[in-house]
């Protein structure tokens, strides 16, 4: 009894395919799905978000700041009032931003 195996037969060419198609689908459905590309933003989207940041004031300098908390000090010490160099700063900061 001889067993022979016939790979290059017609219906051994079919099996072989339908094997090769059924491997290519299940390693398709077990990869990830593809990263889904983010959506790009628009300039209209861009002046929106931006037109607020225009309208805030910019803070004053440090600069200019210590040139005032350094007024504040010499009016305060000409007056004879009581405080401390962190007031004067505060003081110089908070007048800075009203102008």
């Amino acid at each position: 009894m001889e067993v022979a195996l016939q790979t290059n037969t017609p219906m051994a060419a079919k099996k072989t395919a339908k094997k090769a198609a059924a491997k290519k689908t299940a390693k398709e459905s077990t990869e990830a799905p593809a990263k889904k590309a983010a959506p790009k933003k628009t300039a209209a989207k861009k002046t929106a978000k931006t037109a607020p940041k225009a309208e805030k004031k910019a803070s004053p300098s440090i600069d200019s700041v210590a040139r005032s908390a350094y007024l504040n000090y010499r009016r305060r010490v000409e007056n004879g009032l009581p405080g401390d160099s962190h007031g004067d700063w505060l003081e110089a900061e908070r007048q800075l931003r009203e102008d």
